[in-house]
């Protein structure tokens, strides 16, 4: 995207009605219900977020009734927009929204949180009475719940808008960005801040087992959030982590990606600079330190402390990076990614030990744990308490076991994130097959952009049935030919069911990959096993 263009999204999104109390105040009533939805306004009525302080404060005298709105979310099915959803409620304000696919855990945590849930985009499903409207990324200009709002003249923001306007102020913001592993990286940040005692608020693009929600206020300073690159609102096509402003920022890796929106690599580069540029002097950076596109996006200009992070391979000095992290065996005796040492400046602060699998979950845990020393966190105190981690729903989530076929599900949809998913899950179970379920569902997938590296991305498998639906937009035969084990495809759910009943055996691994619902296809296998 050029500047130009850049300059242009933004300005695009000022068009849109800001929720913030004090955006064009001087033209609407001041006694306005939308004026009193001040961002202090915590979770709990009559306790606000004192920003000069650790926790919340009693403040009954200054939140008024009128202060409660009702909100719709569009699009709240979602991991990002479930977890607004989630906050909003928790805020004290009625929830409502509507969806075209709906499938857990997402629909699960809007149904214990009690809100109304509507399918479809339906003007009708929007409340008249509602006082805004919260608007995700997937909906555009012709969609007719979009429509509706806009001839109406209602009042909308996007989700990242809303975040950064009611929920972010007053508090440290930690942003986990990267083309892979946010949500497991912001997951495991959050969960060390709270056994450090900090009670940190977060929102999460899935549903964190330790927590059993994706999204909470907290009562602490700190607040994570999972950083996404992708475009904020049809009204707003700048990366939704432009609107978050940390103090603390972890970029994992970057990878092209997101060919729906972005040309090239050098173009999401951008979008990663335009957060960098964000990052205030008195903050930190914490950058993969072996990732070659976020090297470059530091030379177009870094006016933050960085700290880099990495794998200490065979050779390679304890302080090869400011935090390292070098590989322990497990107790199977493979180096698996579930054991290792972490380094600060070159001098060991602790062993972990956690259930986790694979090199790319060390890196993850490595860069939450840089994260929480630039907040103040002694790591060697939480070290300990990874042992007890469980990760995030759909991250190569054991979802049972029958007639000895282990089901795991999970979000891989990256050829990288296939690749070394698997190879943590090789380490793990050794010469035992692994059949994986492939549904290529993202919008890169569906486009063909990944196709090339997709194959390779499969090799450690034994056998792979891809979901070959009729409106992909390209031939997965040439695909699935150049995939080493035994390669099948399904034009549907059913078929791809009973093809895995068919080649699945005792001792077997199934692995559903996708960023979708998959029809459900995990749960109903299990079930099929019997």
């Amino acid at each position: 995207m050029a500047p130009a263009a850049i300059r242009n999204a933004g300005l695009a999104s000022a068009h849109a009605v800001s929720f913030s109390p004090h955006a064009g105040r001087s033209k609407r009533r001041p006694d306005s219900r939308w004026d009193a939805f001040a961002p202090s306004i915590s979770r709990n009525r009559g306790r606000a977020y004192a920003p000069n302080r650790d926790r919340f404060v009693d403040n009954d005298a200054n939140v008024q009734e009128s202060s409660i709105l009702k909100l719709h979310i569009l699009g709240i099915a979602g991991t990002f927009m479930g977890g607004v959803a989630a906050l909003a409620r928790e805020h004290g304000h009625a929830v409502e929204g509507s969806d075209q696919a709906v499938y857990p855990p997402m629909s699960t945590q809007l149904e214990q949180l009690g809100i109304a849930l509507s399918q479809g985009y339906k003007p009708d499903n929007i409340s008249a009475d509602c006082d805004g409207i919260v608007v995700g990324n997937a909906l555009s200009r012709g969609n007719a719940a979009v429509e509706h709002v806009l001839d109406r003249g209602m009042k909308y923001t996007s989700g990242a808008q809303w975040l950064a306007e009611h929920v972010l102020p007053g508090r440290d913001t930690l942003a986990v960005a990267g083309t892979h592993g946010k949500t497991t990286t912001t997951t495991i940040l959050s969960f060390l801040l709270d056994r450090a005692g900090r009670d940190p608020g977060f929102l999460i693009g899935g549903v964190a087992e330790d927590f059993g929600v994706s999204a909470r206020v907290g009562t602490g300073r700190e607040f994570v959030v999972e950083a996404d690159e992708y475009d904020t609102a049809f009204f707003d096509k700048r990366s939704k982590f432009v609107h978050y402003r940390p103090l603390v920022a972890i970029l994992n890796n970057l990878e092209y990606d997101h060919a729906d929106i972005f040309p090239d690599v050098a173009a999401i580069q951008r979008q990663f600079h335009h957060l960098v540029r964000t990052v205030p002097g008195r903050g930190r950076l914490i950058v993969n330190g072996d990732d070659a596109h976020l090297a470059e996006v530091l030379t177009m200009g870094c006016w933050t402390p960085v700290e880099r992070f990495g794998l200490l391979r065979d050779g390679m000095a304890d302080d090869a990076f400011d935090w390292g992290a070098r590989l322990l065996h497990s107790k199977a005796g493979s180096a698996d990614g579930s054991a290792f040492t972490v380094f600060k400046s070159g001098k060991a602060v602790g062993d972990v030990h956690w259930p986790m699998l694979g090199l790319h979950n060390v890196l993850n845990g490595l860069a939450a744990l840089a994260a929480c020393n630039a907040v103040g966190v002694d790591v060697s105190t939480v070290i300990p308490s990874l042992a007890e981690f469980r990760s995030v729903k759909r991250r190569l989530e054991v979802i049972g076991e029958a007639q000895g076929v282990t089901v795991y599900d999970d979000f891989a949809h990256h050829p990288t994130a296939i690749r070394t998913t698997l190879e943590g899950l090789r380490a793990k179970v050794g010469g035992a097959r692994i059949v994986v379920a492939m549904e290529p569902r993202s919008n890169s997938m569906r486009l063909g952009a990944h196709a090339d590296a997709l194959a390779p991305s499969l090799d450690i498998a034994d056998a792979v049935v891809f979901l070959h639906r009729p409106e992909l937009a390209w031939d997965a035969g040439k695909v699935v030919s150049a995939i080493r084990g035994d390669a099948r495809t399904a034009a549907d759910a059913d078929a791809l069911i009973a093809t895995l009943r068919d080649i699945a055996r005792t001792g077997d691994h199934v692995v559903f990959m996708s960023n979708g619902g998959f029809d459900g296809a995990p749960r109903r296998f299990l079930a099929a096993l019997g």
